[in-house]
C-alpha cells in the first residue's frame, strides 16, 4: 500500500486541528507537554555547542541529518519540558519536507493555534529563534 506523504501545510493544518478541539490553555500545554515526550531522542553526541539554538532561555538542541538528500531530518532536545514540546510540534511539521518547502513555508499554524499570545516572551523569542534555525538549515541545503 502506497502513503501518501504529507505536504508541510498538510501537517501544520493536523496540528491545527488537533489544537481546535481543545477550549483550555492548560490542556493545549499538556498536548504540547505529551509532544515532547514523543519526541524522537537525540544521540547524546549531538548535545554539544554548535548545535544549540540561540536566543533561547531554555537549552535547546537541533541537529540536522544529511542522510535524505531530498529533505531535512531534525533530531532536537530540550532541558525544559514545555521547549521540548513546542520544538516536537515544528519538527512534525518540517520533518521529512523539502528544503524548498520549508524556506516557503510561513509557520503561520502557530498564530492559529494561538501559540505566540500564550508563552512568556522570553519562550516566545525562542520560539522564533527555533524558525529561524530551521529555515537556517533549509537554506544551506537548497543552497548545497
Amino acid at each position: 500500500m502506497h502513503t501518501q506523504v504529507m505536504s508541510i501545510q498538510e501537517k501544520a493544518n493536523e496540528i491545527v486541528d488537533d489544537f481546535s478541539f481543545l477550549e483550555d490553555w492548560m490542556d493545549k500545554y499538556e498536548l504540547i507537554i505529551e509532544m515532547g515526550k514523543e519526541l524522537e531522542p537525540i544521540n547524546e553526541d549531538y548535545k554539544k555547542e554548535e548545535n544549540l539554538i540561540k536566543g533561547c532561555q531554555s537549552q535547546v538542541w537541533l541537529h540536522h541529518h544529511d542522510s535524505q538528500p531530498d529533505s531535512l531530518h531534525f533530531q532536537a532536545d530540550s532541558d525544559a519540558i514545555i521547549t521540548k514540546g513546542i520544538i516536537s510540534l515544528l519538527l512534525k511539521v518540517v520533518n521529512n519536507s523539502s528544503a524548498q518547502e520549508v524556506q516557503d513555508f510561513d509557520f503561520q499554524f502557530l498564530d492559529e493555534i494561538g501559540l505566540k499570545e500564550h508563552l512568556s516572551p522570553t519562550r516566545a523569542n525562542g520560539l522564533t529563534s527555533m524558525v529561524k534555525q530551521i529555515k537556517f538549515y533549509a537554506l544551506a541545503l537548497a543552497a548545497s
